[in-house]
């Protein structure tokens, strides 16, 4: 089992947060973190057993805040506060997308500004290190006072009730889990159900893997992109690190320098370079791909600036403020609001979707005789009885068309709710969910790419590839793909090629040879 993620009153780190969600990482809470929690919670008990109503501690919610909660009925409202809130529809949402959510959701009452007990925190700490992982679904969440329905759903196994799979994936009844477990549930009091359920924990963990995930699909698509330029006789000159330098926005050049990298000792490349080739310049789906892949990774490393802001926040409404001295009080306020990240999701929709746009357009060039410099139309080993990877990029075209539906905001949208109470929210859930298709768009589209040039550059026998292209090429043989010949079912070999490049294999044989990619 890999080694348990420390949580503290600092923020955890992107590392941590995959290791946790994708990898099972248990957790562990901190004696920072104990003392932190314990004086704020000292703050929150105080406010309960006083004549003067605070919101979140003594008050109703939302629009009901108005109504004075007297102290007999108050571990039901925590519990009445739970139950109603876990009104999420629709699938279920993936393990690691609940882990990532429960994890951000116990640093921020690490940091001491939520007002929850000890024991409620090492609960759910107790959850990830077992892996029992609450049933969350699909719809629920607007994005404003957090990603309530999700977390509400969290919240709902910690009192034992709902359903969670357990670390075998088997679906079951929450006490039942616990039991198995050897855990308790909590009865929750003042103030904790609000503060396990209003946070942005869900689409700030839905954008750190889709940031840890274009990264590496932003290196993989400059692997493709390499794999075509070369495969289509395009010229290296264009990805010269003079050239990048006179227009310097950081994420062209790490691409240019990639493509270069790539391409070194390339026979194919070299077989054109000299006075003969009269090849004036490529086209732009060749040429400027340093140009659009790196205006993609400035565009990530933007979104983990947002990121990193908001695990270093306290995102919950009330919170407790505790001077140096000890003296605390309780303050109501807006961090809860979704926007921020919302609109870093959106716009990470938007690049994912012109990167693979120019992916598919690389890809076309193989197929058109015309346009291919030589090879066999559509790749065919035999044209008219065979139709190669015609049909390929049909399947990229599609993609890359739900791609830019996807691509429209929904931060832009909002439907008031709680009776106008809450009458602007941030739709921050719905742009992560749409964010995670995207991904997985974008990878099937530089998967095909890869899987078509490495086909071409076999056809250009018998000039030989870079070394590090044809590391590619060997891994895709090496995975049962095989080179041209007559049309056999593609689609296994489409779902192997997106594999290798859903775990990285693409990227790693690369860098075997030729050292890390920028």
């Amino acid at each position: 089992m890999p080694s348990p993620v420390p949580i503290d009153v600092g923020p955890v780190s992107f590392a941590d947060i995959v290791a946790v969600a994708r990898h099972g990482a248990p957790v562990e809470v901190s004696s920072d973190a104990v003392a932190a929690m314990t004086r704020a919670r000292a703050v929150v008990e105080t406010l309960a057993a006083g004549p003067t109503p605070t919101y979140g501690i003594s008050t109703g919610f939302g629009a009901l805040a108005t109504r004075h909660i007297p102290t007999d009925l108050r571990a039901q409202l925590q519990k009445s506060l739970v139950r109603s809130h876990a009104a999420g529809s629709g699938p279920e949402v993936e393990r690691e997308v609940t882990r990532a959510l429960m994890l951000l959701r116990l640093s921020t009452l690490a940091t001491g500004h939520t007002g929850i007990r000890v024991e409620t925190a090492q609960l759910l700490a107790a959850f990830l290190g077992r892996g029992i992982t609450p049933v969350v679904h699909e719809y629920g969440s607007l994005g404003c006072s957090g990603d309530l329905a999700p977390l509400a759903h969290c919240a709902l196994a910690l009192m034992g009730e709902g359903q969670v799979r357990d670390a075998s994936g088997t679906l079951m009844p929450t006490a039942d889990a616990l039991a198995a477990a050897g855990l308790l549930p909590v009865e929750l009091e003042a103030k904790e159900g609000l503060a396990l359920i209003n946070g942005t924990d869900g689409m700030l963990g839905m954008l750190v893997l889709a940031i840890e995930d274009l990264r590496m699909l932003l290196r993989t698509a400059d692997v493709a992109a390499a794999m075509s330029v070369e495969g289509q006789l395009g010229t290296d000159r264009v990805f010269a690190a003079e050239l990048q330098a006179i227009r310097p926005h950081p994420g062209q050049a790490l691409s240019a320098a990639n493509l270069t990298a790539v391409l070194a000792d390339s026979g194919v490349v070299a077989s054109h370079r000299g006075p003969d080739c009269n090849r004036v310049q490529d086209a732009y789906s060749l040429r400027c791909s340093p140009q659009v892949h790196g205006a993609a990774r400035d565009t990530v490393e933007y979104a983990a600036l947002v990121a990193g802001r908001e695990l270093e926040s306290a995102v919950d409404n009330p919170v407790v403020l505790v001077s140096q001295e000890g003296a605390g009080r309780v303050e109501s306020n807006g961090n809860f609001h979704g926007a921020p990240v919302a609109y870093v999701l959106d716009f990470l929709a938007i690049v994912t979707a012109d990167v693979a746009s120019i992916s598919e357009r690389r890809t076309d060039r193989f197929l058109d005789k015309a346009r291919s410099h030589g090879l066999n139309p559509f790749l065919a080993a035999d044209p008219g009885v065979d139709s190669g990877h015609m049909i390929a990029q049909y399947t990229q075209a599609a993609i890359v068309s739900e791609l830019k539906r996807l691509a429209n905001p929904a931060s832009v949208d909002s439907i008031p709710s709680s009776a106008m109470q809450e009458d602007h929210v941030s739709m921050g859930w719905s742009a992560a969910r749409k964010l995670r298709r995207s991904v997985d768009g974008l990878t099937r589209v530089v998967a095909i790419e890869v899987l078509t040039a490495a086909r071409a550059l076999d056809m250009r026998a018998p000039l030989e590839p870079s070394p590090a292209t044809a590391a590619v090429v060997r891994l895709l043989r090496e995975a049962g793909i095989e080179g041209p010949g007559p049309d056999r079912h593609l689609s296994p070999e489409i779902e192997q090629a997106v594999g290798l490049v859903r775990s990285g294999a693409v990227l790693n044989a690369v860098e075997e040879v030729i050292g890390e990619l920028r």
